[in-house]
């Protein structure tokens, strides 16, 4: 087999940044059809996983600062998909919970996420796939990466408060 014809770097950490950037946009694209960002996606699939999770949890396993999440919450109760609910151990923390909305929320974001898979993983076959697909999980185990937590959390340290807030103003208005 000969050498590859393509313009594209040889660099496969630079392919994985610029395939990975692009699929992201097109991720949170798609995601507008449902009123939502990554974020919002991300933060809905960790609570569907550990129903009754709390605040502090929930930012420690998305490496967040739990002030930066609070802002996401209060969207995602905002949007009727989230409600906190006391614990029933300890008064001082929220226990979060999917509402019935937040559910169907869940089911549509699983539906625009595997449109958005086939889409962007369409020049390859379903064994080429399988085969990508395991040797990124060997990557992203050998860097230690946190399974199934998007490293953009680790960024929303350095949003500025006052994006959070336009966020919150925005999600209130789509209840009104």
């Amino acid at each position: 087999m000969g050498p590859p014809t393509s313009k594209h770097p040889q660099s496969t950490a630079f392919l994985l940044a610029q395939v990975g950037a692009h699929a992201a946009s097109l991720f949170a694209s798609r995601l507008r059809e449902l009123e939502l960002v990554p974020a919002h996606a991300g933060i809905l699939r960790v609570i569907a996983a550990g129903s009754g999770v709390s605040q502090q949890a929930l930012a420690s396993r998305l490496g967040i600062f739990p002030s930066r999440l609070v802002a996401f919450i209060d969207e995602l109760e905002a949007l009727g998909l989230v409600e906190r609910r006391e614990d029933a151990d300890d008064r001082r923390v929220y226990a979060l919970h999917l509402t019935e909305k937040g559910a169907k929320a869940m089911a549509d974001i699983g539906r625009v996420a595997r449109a958005h898979d086939d889409a962007v993983c369409a020049a390859l076959s379903e064994k080429e796939r399988a085969s990508l697909r395991s040797m990124l999980m060997r990557i992203a185990d050998e860097q230690e990466l946190a399974a199934g937590v998007h490293p953009g959390f680790m960024r929303l340290a350095d949003v500025p408060p006052s994006a959070s807030r336009k966020r919150r103003r925005r999600a209130t208005r789509s209840r009104e």
